[in-house]
């Protein structure tokens, strides 16, 4: 009969504080994808650090940079070591605020800066050509065309579809309320294609698949709400020779805006962007393009 290893001391103390951890995190609101994503974080800190005989309240800065520099050698992204110090931080905040430190060790140990990335765009007459590609013979192509017209029409995520209800859309002011990042909500309006689209769908399409169960915009064959994936599946199946996420079609709202001569604040506050410098990835799309443009065309480039 096999017995259950005993915690040691270190690994009991690293349970019982991401436990508390995470208990702080409910009692503020925090969403259950970024509690799970947190624990992951940092229950991979605490086998790293329970392996060295450390305490929770024991780790120095230079222990969380050496942590960071193991991650970044087992083949890390910059992007994830600088997500799992993100993580860390609030895990030692969430320590001081509770009196059980008096300093956070994590704000001494810099994120690694993440390589540029520019996020692929579609031309408008692609995006265009994708969405009067989708058919209109079936409930469910006429859910996919309501939701990726809107998707590109107000630069929604595909978490955001998903969260949509029945009373999100108004008609009437021809806009929709969306629950962002953060349970932050914004009020985004929506143009005449995508409208359309909705108004076909809810009359043609939703009854088809609603069991009078669910008070979600846009419902699964079964009649439930759709999930991140089904939205990323729908769109690679209705973008067979292009092969985009719904991240594209957000992307592409956006530098279609600023071509068009909308300002960075008002493309924030539309993304739903808690930071402008988030929303000014955008501008270094413009300015790619604008440089290729240049190359191809002035006669001494």
């Amino acid at each position: 009969m096999l017995t259950k290893k005993t915690p040691t001391p270190q690994e009991a103390s690293w349970a019982a504080a991401l436990a508390g951890f995470d208990d702080w995190q409910r009692a503020r609101g925090m969403g259950e994808k970024t509690r799970r994503a947190y624990g992951v974080d940092l229950a991979q800190l605490g086998e790293w650090a329970a392996g060295r005989a450390l305490h929770p309240k024991e780790l120095s800065h230079r222990d969380l940079r050496r942590f960071a520099a193991v991650l970044g050698e087992n083949g890390a992204a910059k992007s994830t070591v600088a997500r799992k110090l993100a993580a860390i931080r609030t895990f030692y905040r969430h320590l001081i605020e509770r009196g059980e430190l008096a300093g956070n060790p994590a704000d001494l140990v810099p994120s690694p800066k993440k390589d540029a990335y520019l996020p692929r765009v579609l031309k408008s007459g692609e995006v265009a050509e994708l969405l009067e590609r989708i058919p209109a013979s079936s409930p469910l192509d006429l859910r996919d065309r309501a939701m990726f017209e809107l998707a590109y029409a107000a630069g929604l995520r595909a978490e955001e579809l998903t969260l949509l209800d029945m009373t999100s859309a108004d008609a009437d002011g021809e806009q929709v309320r969306v629950e962002g990042k953060g349970g932050r909500t914004r009020v985004v309006p929506v143009g005449e294609h995508a409208w359309r689209a909705l108004d076909r769908y809810l009359s043609r399409g939703r009854p088809g698949l609603d069991a009078g169960e669910s008070q979600a915009l846009f419902l699964s064959k079964s009649g439930r709400r759709l999930s991140t994936s089904d939205v990323r599946r729908r769109l690679k199946l209705q973008a067979r020779r292009i092969g985009i996420s719904p991240h594209t079609l957000r992307h592409s709202f956006a530098t279609h805006l600023l071509e068009g001569g909308a300002d960075l604040r008002t493309i924030q506050e539309l993304l739903g962007h808690a930071s402008i410098s988030t929303t000014q990835t955008y501008t270094r799309v413009e300015s790619r393009r604008l440089r290729m443009a240049y190359a191809r065309s002035h006669p001494r480039a």
